[in-house]
């Protein structure tokens, strides 16, 4: 068994024990398997497991892995280590579409928050690509793609002004990026677009690796570059606005994931590492959820605060890393 399994289940298990067990109130693991569903127990313990952190773990896991294959997704198809979701204008973008009816005071319907997402994390992404001439250039895209996303964020704090105090807090624990309060019902507003993302996720995988040959070797082997892209980061955009539309955008989960994959894995390739990129993004947030619910009990921080508050050194520490293999001579 391969010490990276290992280091991954172990990881695993341990978040999810403690995203389960920890909290107010404790519950010590042995009672665990009774208070869990189909378990027989009742009582405050059961319900809090089984309607509170249950529930909020699961978003956790999905919501990392998503993001996760997103950021390997975008990173492969621009052949570029710093193509991560909130670069891209798609993060802000779906942030918007889910922001602005709150400021508007629309009433709407659970299930038109993912829509919404969807619509503002295309349209950010659509913006990037037109402005970046459809991708013919990866780093033209990457550079215009953090001028929208710029520029996105700055209609957020136009929205935050124009905000009641009330609309304001809710509006920005939600840029934060958190998993509080997340019942079974945001869980049902994901799993269902879940099931359009990864069929296409899985044929996508064999495409990005024809991409990053580049794209003069892409078009000798028959591969339509610029449509590949494109798909690749239409797929990239399904996963992301679910996600954003339920938990806000959390950031650098798409960028550390990627990069933990390849550090970790580096005989892969992107159909490999496709795997444990998923499994490293859920890793991440799940641990980063417990310190977002433990670190400051009983106050409930956002989850994003605690990504980025990690992703800063180690994204830093991991292209440090990346830069220096070719010279040492490890590739």
């Amino acid at each position: 068994m391969r010490p990276t399994l290992v280091l991954a289940a172990g990881l695993l298990a341990a978040a999810a024990l403690c995203a389960l067990c920890l909290g107010t109130p404790n519950i010590p693991p042995s009672r665990l398997l009774a208070v869990l569903p189909g378990g027989g127990a009742d009582g405050l313990e059961a319900v809090v497991v089984r309607d509170v952190r249950l529930p909020r773990m699961l978003l956790a896991l999905v919501a990392g892995a998503c993001l996760g294959a997103a950021g390997l997704v975008m990173q492969e198809a621009l052949r570029n280590p710093l193509a991560v979701p909130e670069m891209l204008g798609v993060s802000s973008g779906a942030a918007l579409g889910v922001a602005a009816p709150l400021v508007l005071t629309l009433t709407l319907p659970g299930w038109a928050h993912p829509l919404l997402a969807l619509a503002g994390a295309a349209l950010g992404g659509i913006a990037t690509l037109v402005a970046a001439g459809f991708g013919r250039s990866p780093s033209a895209v990457l550079l215009t793609g953090a001028a929208v996303a710029a520029a996105l964020q700055s209609a957020l704090l136009v929205l935050m002004v124009m905000a009641d105090q009330l609309d304001l807090q809710v509006i920005f624990r939600y840029l934060m990026g958190s998993l509080s309060g997340r019942t079974w019902q945001a869980w049902h507003d994901v799993w269902p677009w879940l099931l359009a993302a990864v069929p296409l996720l899985v044929l996508c995988a064999p495409m990005l690796a024809v991409l990053r040959l580049g794209d003069e070797d892409a078009a000798a082997l028959g591969l339509r570059v610029r449509h590949a892209r494109l798909g690749a980061l239409a797929v990239a955009v399904l996963l992301i606005a679910p996600v954003v539309a339920v938990c806000g955008p959390i950031a650098w989960v798409g960028f550390l994931a990627p990069h933990l994959a390849r550090r970790l894995r580096p005989d892969a390739d992107v159909v490999r590492w496709l795997p444990w990129t998923v499994t490293w993004g859920a890793v991440v947030t799940v641990w980063a959820d417990q310190a977002a619910r433990l670190a400051l009990k009983p106050m409930d921080t956002p989850v994003g605060a605690w990504t980025a508050l990690v992703g800063v050194p180690v994204g830093v520490a991991l292209l440090r890393g990346f830069r220096a293999e070719p010279r040492g001579g490890a590739r």
